[in-house]
């Protein structure tokens, strides 16, 4: 029988560039201390069910690692309490301490957002050594492989997906290429976490 559209079998995906590495354990993220790897990507489900994100508040925090899920906690007694907000505190506290591993610091900066807009949309490299960013709902970070000038090789984290991303610091002209999906006037709204090294003001 000749396949039809909707029998025909689907095409491979595409081959993954050598300086990313892809897995559905956490111990992937070791990965990144590799010279050449510049994208690290921990593969699983979001740990929180896509919330109500109407009256989210943008957290963002210095602290050690102990006290990230504090933190956290502090941050959203502003709302009403929901099962899941423990949940996003324990994740974040777990993601954080990750993060430390790789970067030898006791101290992580939190970010914590909704985002309704296109955010960083363009195509840049972050002048960080090493970032860590995961969508818990909504579409997530895009990603070029390198070389690529346009959209037609973009790929894309998924929601839950842990991302290490090293920027400019520690992979200089060889940092990894990413944006923020484009979501101005489609009404969906994401969010975010991201976890960076303390900024030198804020370790004093």
């Amino acid at each position: 029988m000749t396949p039809t559209a909707d029998t025909a079998p689907l095409p491979p995906p595409p081959a993954l560039p050598d300086h990313v590495r892809i897995d559905r354990d956490s111990t992937v993220l070791a990965t990144i201390d590799q010279p050449q790897v510049t994208l690290a990507v921990w593969e699983r489900t979001s740990p929180i069910p896509a919330p109500d994100l109407t009256d989210f508040p943008t957290i963002r925090f210095a602290a050690v690692t102990s006290s990230v899920a504090a933190g956290i906690r502090e941050a959203l007694t502003a709302l009403s309490p929901e099962p899941w907000h423990d949940t996003l505190a324990a994740d974040v506290a777990h993601l954080a301490a990750l993060y430390a591993t790789w970067t030898g610091e006791e101290r992580v900066e939190v970010r914590i957002e909704r985002v309704t807009g296109n955010g960083c949309w363009k195509f840049h490299a972050d002048y960080v050594g090493l970032r860590l960013i995961t969508t818990y709902c909504g579409q997530a970070t895009q990603w070029l492989p390198q070389g690529a000038t346009d959209d037609a090789t973009l790929r894309a984290l998924s929601a839950g997906d842990v991302g290490l991303f090293k920027g400019r610091e520690r992979a200089g002209d060889r940092a990894i290429i990413h944006r923020s999906p484009p979501i101005a006037g489609t009404g969906e709204d994401r969010l975010l976490l991201v976890i960076d090294a303390p900024w030198p003001e804020e370790e004093a």
